[in-house]
């Protein structure tokens, strides 16, 4: 599928040289009165290499063609995370540059989408948000119920946030994947 190069985004994987690669950076440029150009960082999917490359803006960008999977994560070791496609059980391994931050948000039975090129496996989609269990905080003050005060905690995936004066160990919380932040307390 072919798109305009200012239309490339961070994430996305494309097919050049008959390679495919993941967009980890995008600059547009205008420089005076020449034309517009798109500066794009590029990592190989399979071989890892960083590349950079220039396009015109007027040029056609092929964009990879996916197929979704929807995974459920079963646990991780040193090098990999290991999740299961809900669909026909086969289990898959994806290494940590395909994670990446997203480990921040994974306890086990976390359903995510992968997108896959060929059947190899090349970016996550993260749901919106995640549920997770607080598991170190200072004691939460009883009378604390305004929410533009916080206070560091530790999540059971290790992640470190800020929570309100309320919030206590033990307590669920929902989290945005987006911005690893915390949106609400989750009622049980």
């Amino acid at each position: 599928m072919l798109i305009p190069a200012t239309q490339l985004r961070v994430g996305m994987i494309i097919v050049m040289k008959n390679d495919i690669y993941r967009v980890t950076d995008v600059l547009h440029l205008t420089p005076g009165n020449w034309r517009g150009m798109v500066q794009v960082k590029m990592k190989g999917v399979k071989t890892g290499s960083n590349y950079e490359y220039r396009f015109r803006s007027e040029e056609k960008v092929d964009k990879a063609e996916m197929e979704q999977a929807e995974m459920e994560y079963l646990y991780a070791d040193n090098e990999n995370y290991y999740f299961m496609n809900t669909k026909n059980y086969e289990q898959v391994a994806l290494g940590k540059e395909i994670i990446g931050d997203g480990s921040n948000y994974l306890v086990q039975n976390t359903s995510i989408t992968v997108d896959m090129h060929d059947g190899l496996p090349v970016a996550v989609e993260w749901p919106n948000t995640v549920d997770l269990l607080v598991t170190e905080t200072e004691p939460g003050i009883k009378s604390a119920t305004v929410t533009n005060s916080f206070k560091k905690a530790i999540l059971e995936t290790g992640m470190s946030i800020q929570v309100p004066h309320f919030i206590n160990t033990g307590d669920k919380v929902k989290v945005d994947t987006a911005e690893g932040k915390y949106l609400q307390r989750v009622k049980e």
